[in-house]
């Protein structure tokens, strides 16, 4: 089925693979919106009523509601997975709502939830539809193909994944339009990555040289990453080592990957040699470096059990870590990741931890303590009219309105005795006046 692919274990797709399954890729959690959920529960409470009450929420709610609500059923990580059997008519009155565009990427979301599900006939049918709609547009229909392997690899549909991968190597094959050759390299590799077949996907780099198309470095880094995500480290350091001697430089973000990839199997040793690495490099380190080694602490993960005892300083911090783990620790916090986190003129010092996991706003706030002790009291910076620390009110969290970093800033503001308050205008805000925070620090 797959013929001019050449790819290294062509055999059986559907057997076990020959190392063990990759942990699930990192998506974004659809948060759900209030109506949403009101929706869901009714529906959860009467399931015979479905229909109708599909029909009442499309017919009260606007655009954005019920799309988000779809959204949620279709992701992967959805709360209601008992309830996704609800998309398909879902999706099918909303097509009937008035506002409704039609959009071939959210065909294919619900295509691949469909093929999860075992609905074939009906996700064929979709796929049929759409291709008659894109009629012989080939750029369109290469990217509803990328669309839907790239669901399929989400939803972790090896089949699905494979699937796509006959059709879109057929217009490979025939294509002469390199950009439509190249967009479709670029999701089948990313795509056997996420489904755990890394060195499938490099050999499809290696065809690609073959037809004379240049591999980018998007199509190394997957590769890089899938590798790492299912602990072929001897292999993504070698190709690691290929990529430098093809010209591309290590970045932060490939650093990132090769530090979350070394995190999710314990190898701390290995995350510190990287970290000196990246500083001997000269590779900044970002929020998601901390998100990445911090995630891979066992003991601060622990230690933030209990918001009731946590350490309130860094010297504290490092008095409960041992070994790799403090030496992790030491590495990220000379780093400028705290620096670039703040902004800092006459009217305000601000401390922005949108993007930071649990544990990196943790250690970011031991580090502003003794920061603001810093540029408060030595005189080397301007005095502020207020300081702010910006934690979000949790409306990207898994339960909406409920943030974990927020509840940690809070009891350790209590427990500090900080004056800073929850901002009145903005619930997701730590405010104070810069003098009384200064007092409170003296």
């Amino acid at each position: 089925m797959l013929g001019h692919l050449q790819v290294s274990r062509t055999q059986s797709w559907n057997h076990r693979p020959p190392f063990p399954p990759p942990p699930p890729p990192l998506l974004a959690q659809c948060s759900l919106s209030k109506q949403g959920q009101q929706f869901l529960s009714s529906v959860a409470r009467d399931p015979t009523a479905s229909n109708r009450l599909i029909c009442k929420f499309i017919a009260s709610s606007p655009k954005s509601i019920a799309l988000n609500a779809l959204s949620h059923l279709l992701s992967p990580t959805t709360t209601h997975p008992h309830l996704s059997s609800l998309a398909l008519p879902l999706y099918s009155r909303i097509t009937e709502a008035s506002w409704f565009s039609w959009n071939p990427k959210l065909i294919a979301e619900v295509v691949a939830l469909l093929y999860k599900q075992g609905q074939l006939k009906e996700a064929e049918t979709l796929v049929s539809e759409t291709l008659m709609k894109l009629g012989s547009r080939e750029r369109d229909i290469v990217s509803f193909y990328c669309n839907l392997i790239d669901s399929h690899s989400k939803h972790s549909s090896n089949q699905g994944v494979f699937d796509v991968i006959s059709r879109l190597s057929q217009i490979v094959s025939e294509s002469s339009s390199v950009y439509a050759k190249e967009r479709a390299y670029e999701s089948m590799i990313s795509s056997l990555c996420t489904v755990g077949r890394p060195l499938e996907a490099e050999n499809l780099i290696e065809e690609m040289k073959v037809k004379r198309l240049k591999p980018s470095v998007f199509e190394f880094k997957s590769v890089v990453y899938g590798c790492g995500r299912v602990g072929l480290f001897e292999d993504m350091l070698r190709i690691l080592l290929q990529m430098e001697n093809e010209g591309f430089e290590l970045d932060t973000v490939l650093s990132n990957m090769v530090l979350s990839s070394y995190g999710a199997y314990n190898k701390q040793s290995e995350m510190v040699s990287w970290l000196q690495r990246m500083k001997d490099s000269s590779i900044p380190f970002s929020i998601r470096t901390y998100n990445s080694v911090l995630n891979s602490c066992p003991k601060i993960m622990s230690i933030l059990k209990d918001l009731k005892t946590f350490p309130l300083t860094i010297d504290e911090l490092m008095e409960n870590l041992r070994g790799d783990e403090a030496l992790l620790v030491k590495e990220l916090i000379g780093s400028t990741v705290l620096a670039e986190a703040m902004e800092w003129d006459s009217s305000e010092g601000k401390l922005d931890l949108h993007g930071m996991h649990l544990g990196s706003a943790f250690v970011i706030m031991l580090q502003w303590r003794e920061e603001m002790k810093y540029r408060l009291n030595t005189g080397e910076y301007v005095m502020p009219v207020e300081i702010t620390v910006v934690c979000g009110s949790g409306k990207h969290s898994v339960v909406r309105g409920e943030s974990p970093v927020k509840r940690m800033v809070r009891e350790m503001m209590t427990r500090m005795r900080c004056p800073m308050r929850i901002d009145r205008k903005n619930i997701g805000c730590f405010v104070a006046k810069a003098k009384v925070v200064k007092n409170w620090l003296c």
